[in-house]
Formats: C-alpha cells, sequence, structure tokens
C-alpha cells in the first residue's frame, strides 16, 4: 500500500483526491497539510508543513504556487518522492523544481489526467504519418469562463509533443485577426475558447484534401486529475531521484 500525505487536503480537489483514495485499497492518505485544519478529515492535518512528521511513501501538492517552495524543502528534508500538481508557478521554481529532482524523485505535468497523457503517442504517431500527407494541424481547446491563461498548457504540450515527432518544423499561430493571407503549411494553429462550466476539452484536427481526421478528448470532471495524481503517486514512491511526468505513468 502506497502512504500518501496530502498537501493542500482541504481545497476542492484536495478533498477529491482524499475521496478517490477511500475506494481505493492500494492507497491510504496518513496525513493532511493546510492552512486550516477544521477537524473533518479522517487523517491528521498539520498547519505547518515543518510539523508534520508523518512517515510517508510520497506527497501529492495541490496547493498553490506560493506554498512550493516549502513543498520542495520539505520533500528534499524528508527524502520524500512528490507529485507536483501546483499552477502558476514561476521560472525560479520550475528551476527548483528541476534542482530537486537531482535529488528526489519528483513528477510534473502540463495535464494529470490518464487519457490526455495518452494522447501525446497517439498524435506523434499520427502526425509522422499524415504531415507527409499533407495534412494541416490545428487545435481548438475550450475551457470555463474563470480560467486566467490561454492557450491552456495542455493545447501546447500536445504542440510540443507533435513538433518534437517532426523534428521541430512547426511554429505556433495563435491569431490570424491581423493578418490577411494563406496559412503556411508549418504551423500549428491554437485557438482557445473560454465560456460557461467546460472543465476541459482539447481537440486536435488533421485536415487533409478532402477528409479530416479529429481526435478529442473532454473532460466532464475534475476528478480525473485527482485520479492521475493518485496513479503518479503509486508510480513515484520508491523511484529514484529524477524527473518524471505522467507519459510514463500510462506506459
Amino acid at each position: 500500500m502506497t502512504k500518501i500525505i496530502m498537501h493542500g487536503c482541504n481545497g476542492r480537489m484536495g478533498q477529491m483526491i482524499s475521496d478517490i483514495c477511500k475506494n481505493d485499497p492500494d492507497v491510504e492518505i496518513v496525513a493532511g497539510i493546510d492552512i486550516v485544519d477544521d477537524g473533518h478529515n479522517a487523517y491528521s492535518v498539520f498547519t505547518d508543513i515543518a510539523a508534520c512528521d508523518v512517515q510517508a511513501d510520497a506527497m501529492i501538492d495541490f496547493s498553490n504556487a506560493k506554498a512550493v517552495d516549502a513543498v520542495l524543502d520539505y520533500c528534499v528534508e524528508r527524502k520524500l518522492p512528490v507529485v507536483l500538481c501546483s499552477t502558476g508557478l514561476s521560472e525560479e521554481q520550475l528551476e527548483k523544481a528541476n534542482a530537486v529532482s537531482e535529488k528526489v524523485a519528483l513528477l510534473r505535468s502540463a495535464n494529470m489526467s490518464y487519457g490526455v497523457n495518452m494522447l501525446f503517442g497517439l498524435l506523434q504517431k499520427a502526425i509522422k504519418a499524415l504531415a507527409p500527407a499533407g495534412f494541416d494541424v490545428e487545435i481548438v481547446e475550450k475551457h470555463h469562463n474563470q480560467k486566467l491563461d490561454a492557450p491552456s498548457g495542455t493545447a501546447l504540450a500536445l504542440a510540443d509533443a507533435m513538433n518534437a515527432a517532426m523534428d521541430e518544423v512547426y511554429d505556433y499561430k495563435y491569431d490570424r485577426s491581423k493578418e490577411r493571407q494563406k496559412r503556411a503549411k508549418n504551423e500549428i494553429g491554437i485557438s482557445a475558447v473560454r465560456g460557461g462550466t467546460i472543465v476541459g476539452e482539447h481537440e486536435i484536427i488533421f485536415a487533409g484534401q478532402d477528409e479530416v481526421i479529429e481526435i478529442k478528448h473532454t473532460a466532464y470532471s475534475r476528478a480525473i486529475f485527482g485520479k492521475g495524481a493518485v496513479e503518479a503517486a503509486k508510480f513515484i514512491a520508491g523511484k529514484p531521484a529524477g524527473y518524471y511526468d505522467m507519459k510514463e505513468v500510462v506506459e
């Protein structure tokens, strides 16, 4: 059984992961860390990360960027593998995460969904076959109206995976409204839609002569990200120091 410390346990994702773990016989949350302990969790909660002395196999962090430095320091001190899910990290924090991965196992991905991470390999295989045949590539991503960044990190990661498979020949086009010219062959168009409560949708369009292939992933609940984080914790427990991502979990 994988024993997990849940950092950000009282947040929306922390509580979702807690519920997921209750129904998974292979994992157990042995402690939580959050700024407030209201006593409703089935495990001990520490409001100061430094005070958490519970032994575990991995930590899942689903909090916020302000808390990430303390998480990384704690995991280095305790030699504790960490699944880093907080978003909005600064360049300095990303560099620190890289440095920490030389001391402990660290897993971080643009998207924690199992399905999305399956897409990377599928798209790389598809573009190798379709691009030489003259197919154009477009990505359309849709998210809720509260999302701040556009395009999504996942859309960029999908584009990067295809670009890497083709030896970085593509440029990314985010806006065509200021130009009056034909589409270039060496571009991937990336469009963002924001509205309502859309959890997340990524559609990859391969448009050829008289035929179109569409590959789409739709997230109906944020629970898919929590489930991915739990699977990542199982995967990373006991692993040697290194920088891992979800693509390795689903392989």
